[in-house]
């Protein structure tokens, strides 16, 4: 792609009600052909030539395509913008919360933009924002006419999933223009992790994979870009690291997770206990839902048990960890070193009372809070890194 055809957000405070100039002419099409008989349905979806040419534009419907239409609520655009405000590339995407899907609702790219990797590297920003999001699916919709478009979107690792017929008008079957629904589906790896994965303590030669791995994981989650990497090198010099507990999970010569435990203290006026705290736990985004972060922590809690811990305390996000027994740390009688709780300050107890016995304010580890970012872009020179981005699930 141009270099100088550089990809932004398109904040809706600007960009809301923006007409996107959809055309294209088609000379092919998409046939559904749906027979009833005995035993059910047939359906068929057969490419055929046009009889002449069809070209769709704007101008035919007095709804044209716009960003942030009201009934997408939680949506989010990036788009290609020259001189002057005009947009020459966009995409939009919307979650779908009750099915965790992230639904592409708009993709455009100016004629004279095409073919030059615009619409691979907006669909990027996509899948990137669903790994982010843990959604399972990426969905879209497009019509049986836009044979390039469907073409373009095969190409992306989409697949038909479903048609509607009667989605435009109760003739789109006669008008060539039945609506094509299409899903790029993520966590396709559970079998690999299955059969292939090895959880073992890392070794000197895993580092940089290890560093690589977490940049990938939370690269753009919290904020653009992330500091999460540098943490990792500087947890392995920390004299509260604890390499005994830590775990990376291995498939074949790849590090596809990690989990870092250090020591930490809880104090209660003069007194205090020594717990465990963790972080990151993480995975790499491409094997992402197949439960390898589940593996890691029931396998390494087991092992701090063992070694005759107590509990556990953590931050993490609250959607997950009260899946694998964490609860929050008011539950235990703890606060932060501030005094405070709330969803993302967890803790669980290894032995019956181990934290909530004591409870006290936790002491975070001074490694994760010594980190500086003109030593992070030092450091982060030596990683392939995406493009910083916005996305909605930042922090900022």
């Amino acid at each position: 792609m141009n270099e100088n055809l550089k990809i932004i957000h398109l904040p809706k405070e600007e960009w809301e009600g923006a007409v996107i100039p959809m055309r294209y002419t088609a000379e092919e099409y998409f046939d559904v052909a749906v027979e009833k008989d005995k035993r059910g349905y047939r359906i068929g979806i057969q490419k055929c030539k046009c009889k002449e040419p069809v070209s769709h534009y704007p101008e035919e419907h007095d709804f044209p395509d716009r960003l942030y239409q009201a009934h997408w609520e939680g949506a989010c655009a990036w788009g290609i913008v020259e001189e002057g405000k005009s947009l020459l590339a966009c995409i939009e995407t919307c979650p779908e919360e009750w099915s965790n899907r992230l639904i592409v609702t708009e993709l455009w790219v100016h004629e004279k933009l095409r073919r030059q990797g615009i619409g691979h590297a907006l669909m990027a920003i996509a899948k990137e924002q669903a790994v982010l999001e843990h959604r399972r699916a990426v969905i879209l919709e497009t019509q049986s006419c836009n044979v390039g478009a469907i073409s373009f979107y095969e190409q992306e690792g989409f697949q038909l999933i479903g048609f509607d017929s009667c989605c435009y008008s109760n003739e789109d079957r006669g008008r060539r223009e039945v609506r094509l629904d299409m899903g790029y589906f993520l966590r396709t790896k559970k079998e690999a992790v299955r059969k292939n994965m090895v959880i073992r303590k890392e070794e000197e030669t895993d580092y940089h994979k290890t560093e690589q791995l977490v940049l990938d994981a939370f690269w753009n989650k919290y904020r653009p870009g992330c500091i999460e990497h540098l943490l990792v090198h500087k947890l392995r010099d920390s004299e509260v690291y604890l390499p005994e507990l830590s775990r990376v999970a291995v498939v074949g010569d790849e590090v596809v997770g990690v989990i870092c435990y250090v020591r930490a203290l809880l104090e209660k006026e003069e007194q205090k206990k020594e717990i465990l705290f963790f972080g990151p736990l993480c995975v790499s985004p491409e094997w992402q839902g197949c439960g390898i972060g589940g593996r890691l922590l029931k396998e390494t809690l087991e092992l701090a048990k063992s070694f005759g811990y107590e509990g556990v305390v953590i931050f993490g996000e609250p959607e997950y960890y009260p899946l694998h027994g964490f609860k929050t740390c008011d539950h235990f009688g703890i606060t932060t070193a501030d005094g405070e709780n709330f969803d993302a300050f967890m803790g669980i107890e290894l032995v019956e009372g181990g934290l909530a016995e004591f409870g006290g304010r936790l002491c975070v580890p001074k490694a994760y809070e010594d980190l500086e970012e003109e030593e992070n872009g030092r450091f982060t020179k030596a990683f392939q890194t995406p493009e910083k981005r916005k996305f909605p699930c930042q922090w900022d």
